[in-house]
């Protein structure tokens, strides 16, 4: 499958923006989809997950409350609603698609290796 991340940009501190990422498969909703972030000069962490149909989903506590994973299956695209956005969270984002077992989405969803599946990535700058 492919993804193609877009939304990303310069903004200031308190604003909001949403991500999107495109699938190209008509299995989308076969996916977990999620979103990483990668600032500069830091490593690769994860942000959000989302289950196949969107019932579950699951934040790294740093973007808990803040920020909001969704998708359109209809649309084959999954959402990064963020707000109260801060310096910090200046990385480029990257979202994912992999087949999880819904049991272990909490646990494996995490992880940046069991994704198979990466977008380009778009920069998101949150100037202060």
């Amino acid at each position: 499958v492919q993804l193609q991340a877009s939304g990303g940009g310069l903004v200031q501190a308190g604003d909001s923006l949403r991500l999107s990422c495109a699938a190209s498969r008509r299995t989308f909703s076969n996916y977990v989809m999620g979103w990483f972030r990668q600032a500069p000069g830091k490593e690769r962490e994860f942000v959000a997950v989302i289950s196949r149909a969107g019932s579950f989903t699951y934040y790294a506590d740093s973007v808990k409350g803040r920020l909001t994973i969704s998708r359109d299956n209809a649309k084959n695209t999954v959402y990064l609603q963020m707000a109260s956005l801060n310096p910090e969270d200046t990385a480029v984002y990257y979202c994912v698609a992999a087949q999880i077992e819904a049991s272990r989405i909490r646990v494996v969803g995490t992880q940046a290796s069991n994704f198979d599946y990466w977008g380009q990535g778009t920069l998101v700058t949150v100037s202060s």
